[in-house]
């Protein structure tokens, strides 16, 4: 129940700003006497878009820890978090980036995540099962993964893809619904409901084909921090620790906002493997076996 609360308050918390936004740069509608206002329209669709995006990124920490219940380590309190703490400050001192916060979360899952604004101000979180069911070679390949996500930053080119790609449903939808509404059902003054009704068809039918262009893009980010977590810890490792999670595999229970920054993800099949955030554990070690 948490997690619809914080999930909620989160997109509450970014309308409501992008709303207070647009008002105090009197960026208004973009429909007029002479019909659309392209340029009004592309401001106000890149202000939701690129906006929707960056405030969701600002808020990712936050909203992470809220939503999968993970704990900082601020002191450690027993050996296996102090390993955690030195082992992340050495690969994020070898990656070159700042020190990450790093946190626990409770799950039997074998998974981990990595999230944040800046390569120097980020989050890696693991759950308690990968503790458990891991080695310490096998952890701390996980933990080089997250720190090569952030290294490369991948957070912040996912958010600009996903921006580009809001902008652009939003857009071309509202587009798409207007020229129905006035050549299809001749609608004379203003809008009618048919551009309403278009519109809103259009979006969802251009939001998923866009998703497609933002999940290959978040799985070759995968294959990325693969190579990137076998050089900040070895090759063997990596791949042992994917084995582990191929034999461990359960669908994630991370939270949807948080899916694409975990360890793996959830398993697709056919031409649902277009949606997959992740590639099959299997292409991925056989990716790190041939180079």
């Amino acid at each position: 129940m948490s997690r619809i609360f914080y999930f909620l308050l989160t997109n509450l918390a970014i309308v409501f700003v992008l709303s207070i936004t647009m008002s105090l740069f009197g960026i208004g509608g973009y429909l007029d006497a002479n019909g659309i206002n392209y340029q009004s329209l592309l401001i106000f669709t890149a202000c939701f878009g690129f906006g929707g995006a960056f405030i969701s990124l600002a808020m990712s920490k936050w909203t992470a820890k809220k939503m999968s219940g993970a704990q900082v380590i601020l002191n450690p309190s027993n050996e296996e978090e102090k390993w955690l703490l030195d082992t992340v400050s050495k690969q994020a001192h070898m990656a070159g980036i700042g020190m990450p916060e790093v946190a626990i979360f409770a799950s039997e899952q074998l998974n981990a995540f990595a999230t944040g604004m800046s390569k120097n101000s980020s989050l890696v979180a693991v759950s308690q099962g990968l503790l458990k069911h891991m080695t310490r070679n096998e952890a701390e390949a996980v933990l080089a993964h997250e720190i090569s996500h952030i290294a490369n930053g991948d957070m912040v080119t996912l958010t600009l893809i996903q921006g580009v790609v809001n902008t652009f449903v939003m857009f071309l939808s509202r587009v798409i619904g207007y020229t129905v509404d006035k050549v299809v059902f001749k609608t004379k003054n203003g809008v009618g409901p048919a551009f309403y009704i278009t519109m809103i068809f259009a979006e969802i039918i251009l939001g998923i084909l866009a998703s497609i262009i933002v999940m290959w893009f978040s799985r070759q980010r995968e294959f990325r921090a693969d190579l990137g977590g076998a050089k900040l810890s070895s090759k063997e490792n990596m791949i042992q620790a994917l084995e582990k999670l191929k034999t461990f595999y359960s669908p994630s229970k991370l939270p949807k906002q948080m899916t694409a920054f975990g360890v793996s993800g959830d398993k697709k099949l056919g031409l649902m493997e277009l949606f997959a955030s992740h590639p099959p554990l299997e292409k991925r070690i056989a990716y790190l076996r041939s180079i």
